[in-house]
């Protein structure tokens, strides 16, 4: 036979371990989450449970084949438990290894007997295949809330390997693979196990590519927004706005007016609460391609694209009306601030720095017509 069934067995075991070792490694410098731990303990298990299978009528049979094959089911279901830890959607963990009980019992009490090799297979694939089938879902997920490319390579690995366990569960149905000595089965079976060893390796190396690129994207969100508010800082800002080209846009410049008198009464704590309520107000009124960012200060820069300046103009008195009304239910204040806003609107053409300059225009003539109004920039290139 090409392919020694056994020996490829053994060659799964020493790669789970290593995989294993490596990520309990990562996970015991502290720079991660909790996910390389359980992703590591899962690689362990499932190189044990490989182990003792190739260890079949070497040592007893209840160690060799009921032990391997429960230590590798629950090396599976804690795989998805892994993804899932990452995916911060975290399962209680006394259902967790109650349902890799529950699962395992089958293992021991139904297919026990030493003859059902193609029962017993048929089983344990079908519950990695399930398991492969959750952990792609749940990478699946991740692809569509983060947009980690790395994330969908996962997934492609994951259904590749469910449809391997898949067919190994067709063919142990129809007695194809099996019979009273698996490691004398077909080489079909020999070359899903050695496929078996580069989609481990394959997997993991994804898993780390995916966890790179998580952390890759968080500290550029971490570089490109402001930590009190969530909104863009100016080097984000600066970003977006080299992307805008000529496109229409609406510039709003948002001051909160007696922000000093408020800090000055009620603290620094009571004023970061009220910038993080006023981005709270914005947000909930803007449309979700609309951008704010934080100037400095108690001012904020809102740029709403397509907008004509009479819609521009209606979202600021909105985001006005609504943060003023929030703040008047706050009875701890005894400094309630209010917002003066700027107006400007391109519909073609004309560099940001300019339109930023007539929304600030707009913006000091709110204040010295008052405070807590609208006010737009009127150049008559600008109009709609």
């Amino acid at each position: 036979m090409l392919l020694d069934l056994r020996t490829i067995y053994f060659i799964v075991a020493v790669s789970c371990f290593v995989l294993g070792i490596l990520q309990l490694a990562a996970y015991a410098t502290g720079r991660s989450d909790r996910w390389p731990l359980w992703w590591g303990l899962s690689n362990l298990l499932i190189g044990i449970g490989s182990f003792l299978v190739a260890l079949r009528n070497s040592v007893p049979y209840a160690v060799s084949i009921d032990g391997g094959n429960v230590v590798t089911i629950a090396g599976y279901m804690l795989m998805f438990f892994a993804m899932r830890v990452f995916s911060g959607r975290v399962l209680e963990q006394r259902f967790f290894w109650l349902a890799i009980l529950l699962v395992s019992v089958p293992v021991i009490l139904i297919v026990s007997d030493p003859t059902a090799v193609s029962a017993r297979l048929l089983y344990v694939s079908v519950i990695c295949c399930l398991c492969d089938l959750a952990v792609a879902r749940e990478a699946f997920s991740i692809v569509r809330r983060e947009r980690l490319y790395s994330a969908a390579l996962l997934v492609a690995l994951y259904i590749c390997t469910a449809m391997i366990f898949a067919a190994r569960s067709i063919l142990a149905a129809t007695g194809e693979i099996g019979g009273p000595d698996p490691f004398g089965g077909s080489v079909i079976h020999s070359w899903m196990a050695v496929s078996a060893v580069a989609f481990i390796m394959l997997r993991s190396m994804a898993m780390v590519l995916m966890a790179a690129e998580r952390s890759r994207n968080q500290l550029t969100e971490l570089a490109h927004h402001d930590p009190l508010t969530g909104a863009l800082n100016r080097g984000g800002l600066a970003q977006h706005a080299s992307a805008l080209g000529s496109q229409p846009i609406s510039l709003l410049i948002m001051d909160i007016d007696h922000f000093k008198q408020l800090n000055d009464r009620h603290g620094h704590a009571a004023g970061d609460e009220i910038l993080r309520l006023f981005a709270r107000v914005s947000r909930g009124i803007m449309r979700p391609q609309d951008l704010l960012a934080r100037q400095g200060g108690d001012e904020f820069l809102a740029v709403l694209k397509n907008l004509s300046r009479e819609d521009a103009m209606a979202i600021a008195e909105r985001i006005r009306l609504e943060f003023a009304a929030v703040v008047m239910q706050r009875p701890d204040l005894a400094v309630f601030p209010t917002l003066s806003i700027g107006v400007a609107t391109r519909i073609s053409g004309g560099d940001f720095e300019s339109l930023m300059h007539k929304a600030d225009e707009a913006l000091y003539r709110s204040k010295r017509e008052g405070r807590n109004r609208v006010e737009a920039s009127w150049d008559n290139q600008q109009a709609a």
